[in-house]
């Protein structure tokens, strides 16, 4: 199962207590105060598992510790420090405040660590009270408590390429063959229920990420079919393909309301690169009215056939430069 989107607590350790004690010995009189401090709380800290692919492992479970500090103790030991706590998620987690919504992290980067719950500092022993004027002191301090924050976690896929189309458009069927991914494929509406990352190679020794979006309907910016949930992993990609079934004979009409959704969850969405695939070629329709809108839109138009195969190669190497020019950019 797919998960993008989870509120967790996360609590991270206690200070341990400072202690009152005082040296005895024998033959050391008045051997004074030697109480240590307390240990400091442990930390929760994200990392980036690029193993990981969905926020799942936190859809049930909702609350985090990390270990509290231990108390400090005589002849000036301070307490252990609690251990951090480290909890993995995936590549492209955004960490929000859930009270505030203001974003914490963004972690982009495999092994990416982040502290995002401080450990309460451990207290005082009374050793650190001793004094000229006070030389039995018999105060301490307890551990400060440490943070405890409500947070958001949400995924969105890092994908250099996103498909985007209108369901049953040929887009899994298209990752298939570009990739070794294995998406589910039938000829029913929304088969991708879910984003699904590819691996295309070009080139020699080069290659980038493809993601399948689920299929957009109209209304999907307002939440209708599998609405927004998953246009926002749009918005991490670096260049967009229109795919469009040439065999509805719809071109201009698809073109105009896939735009239109994007434009209104983010309009930021349409100054990304793009092209336009025209899928299905291998059913011999034709659709010139649409054909020349596009044309007359400026936009780079090719014509595959996911299923034959027909124009994959060349599709690979307008995507390849596009990534090429995007990466250098950077």
């Amino acid at each position: 199962m797919f998960v993008d989107y989870v509120e967790i607590t996360v609590q991270a350790g206690n200070g341990g207590d400072g202690i009152i004690s005082f040296h005895t010995e024998k033959y050391v009189p008045k051997g004074g105060p030697d109480g240590g401090d307390g240990g400091k709380g442990g930390n929760i800290i994200f990392v980036v598992d690029e193993n990981l692919s969905t926020l799942r492992d936190y859809k049930y479970k909702r609350l985090f510790r990390a270990e509290n500090g231990k108390r400090g103790a005589s002849s000036l030991k301070t307490g252990r420090g609690g251990r951090d706590l480290l909890i993995p998620v995936p590549i492209g987690t955004i960490i929000r405040d859930v009270s505030s919504g203001e974003v914490i992290a963004d972690l982009t980067e495999s092994g990416q660590k982040v502290v995002i719950a401080k450990g309460g500092r451990g207290g005082k022993g009374n050793y650190r009270f001793k004094s000229s004027t006070n030389r039995a002191p018999r105060i301490f301090t307890e551990g400060e408590p440490g943070e405890l924050k409500q947070i958001a976690l949400e995924l969105k896929l890092l994908a250099d390429v996103g498909l985007v189309g209108l369901p049953n458009a040929g887009k899994s069927t298209l990752l298939s063959r570009l990739s070794s991914a294995k998406p589910k494929i039938a000829d029913y509406p929304f088969t991708t229920l879910s984003p699904v990352l590819g691996i295309v190679k070009y080139g020699r020794y080069r290659n980038f990420v493809m993601a399948d979006i689920p299929g957009l309907i109209e209304g999907a910016s307002r939440g209708k079919g599998l609405g927004i949930d998953f246009l926002k992993h749009i918005e991490r990609t670096k260049i967009l393909v229109y795919i469009i079934d040439i065999s509805e004979k719809r071109i201009k009409s698809t073109f105009n309301q896939l735009r239109n959704e994007l434009d209104s969850f983010n309009p930021k969405l349409l100054e990304k690169p793009s092209i336009v695939a025209l899928n299905k070629i291998d059913t011999r329709i034709d659709d010139k009215e649409g054909m020349e809108y596009l044309i007359s839109q400026g936009v780079r138009v090719l014509r595959i056939s996911a299923v034959t195969g027909e124009g994959l190669r060349e599709l690979i190497e307008v995507l390849g430069k596009k990534v090429e020019a995007s990466r250098s950019s950077e």
